[in-house]
């Protein structure tokens, strides 16, 4: 599983009881250094996501002995299930944080977090539990609901209903010249062919609903009524969350064929990623959008790949080119480049979530559109909102 973990800072009331807790008084994450003498008014309160020693704690606790079933740090996790009464952000719920010689998790190692998964996926996808390996999660969730990981995972429409056509699902290693994110493969999903070089063309036949509050007309395009939803499929994954973690990100690439020609029109593709419980200040579960709010389609100000040019009315600059077109059966079409989604998340012991990626025609099945998935981490640092924003350059 790809985690990140940044910007950890060690107090100095873990410092003061790292003997009685057998932890230690360097604090890292990723490799990255803290100095023991930070105190916790910087940010950190003891590292690791958690806000060090709760009320009452008796960090001795872990040496001494004590009721196994009493919950001495106020973290959710008791004492059997927890194996640093000194620290919040340690326990059997949480994820251990890759490279820093700590074992969050209390499996007995340090760092054995598994992070990469994805290498030998068969292209076909056609276990779900894959498709989550493929974007970087690894770990499914243990059935006693103490451990973090992916508590159930299937193929659907992007109503929820169940998916009988498998074409549009791909674990692809390579796209054109684009390559994974992270690890060895990448999950892509499509209203047509979800392969490499697949002509854009494929009509599957079928029609279906939309998320709640979709189709959603875009603002740049008055008088247009999106047409009805075909072809579409999406990953629906609940997942239990790290008790250390506060945000998560994943990385997507959007292709589209309706770039030029249907641009403000009835057929206008969709992207979106819908998560449960709606993070707050949202109108509904989609947090894949512009900054003007509009969800990924064509008329979407992120569509940055492509030849520029003026089309209906509207000029499309097109920064990066349409050079990452090559190969992937989208040349003289257009794509939005990598792009990184970051969300909030409650880490309340045992809180789960639900994610639904989703594409879909609209109007009819002719020209298709698909996204490239990768990249899925739980982080340490809190996120101040949702947002969806250019993946830096490698």
């Amino acid at each position: 599983m790809n985690v990140r973990s940044l910007g950890i800072t060690a107090s100095l009331l873990i410092a003061a009881f790292a003997i009685a807790c057998g932890g230690s008084s360097r604090r890292s994450g990723f490799g990255v250094e803290v100095d023991p003498t930070e105190t916790a008014d910087g940010g950190g309160g003891g590292g690791f996501g958690g806000d060090g020693p709760g009320e009452g704690s008796e960090c001795g606790i872990n040496n001494t002995g004590g009721d196994p079933d009493k919950d001495y740090d106020g973290d959710g996790y008791a004492l059997k299930d927890d194996c640093n009464e000194c620290n919040t952000g340690i326990n059997k719920g949480a994820h251990d944080i890759p490279g820093n010689g700590i074992d969050e998790d209390c499996s007995g190692v340090a760092d054995d977090e598994e992070i990469e998964c994805d290498d030998d996926l068969p292209q076909s996808g056609s276990d779900p539990f894959d498709g989550a390996k493929a974007i970087g999660l690894c770990k499914k969730a243990d059935p006693d609901g103490v451990e973090w990981g992916v508590v159930s995972a299937k193929w659907v429409r992007p109503d929820g209903t169940a998916l009988s056509n498998m074409v549009g699902v791909g674990i692809l290693k390579q796209f054109g010249v684009n390559a994974p994110q992270l690890g060895g493969s990448m999950l892509a999903i499509s209203s047509g062919a979800a392969r490499e070089n697949a002509p854009q063309t494929t009509d599957k036949g079928y029609s279906h609903g939309t998320p709640d509050g979709y189709p959603k007309e875009s603002p740049a395009c008055p008088g247009v009524t999106t047409g009805t939803a075909r072809d579409g499929v999406a990953l629906e994954l609940k997942i239990r969350v790290p008790s250390n973690a506060k945000s998560f990100s994943y990385q997507q690439n959007f292709f589209t064929q309706e770039y030029p020609v249907f641009i403000c029109s009835q057929y206008n593709d969709f992207f979106v990623t819908m998560l449960d419980p709606i993070p707050t200040g949202l109108d509904d579960g989609n947090i894949a959008f512009d900054q003007d709010t509009n969800p990924i389609s064509v008329n979407n100000s992120l569509l940055q790949v492509c030849t520029s040019g003026t089309h209906k009315g509207k000029f499309f600059p097109c920064p990066l080119g349409p050079e990452t077109l090559s190969g992937t059966g989208f040349e003289g079409s257009a794509a939005t480049g990598w792009l990184t989604t970051s969300a909030p998340v409650d880490a309340e012991a045992g809180s789960e979530i639900t994610i639904r990626f989703a594409i879909w025609d609209s109007g009819d099945g002719r020209l298709d559109s698909t996204t490239l998935i990768d990249d899925f981490r739980f982080s340490v640092d809190g996120a101040d909102s949702t947002q969806t924003k250019p993946s830096p350059v490698n």
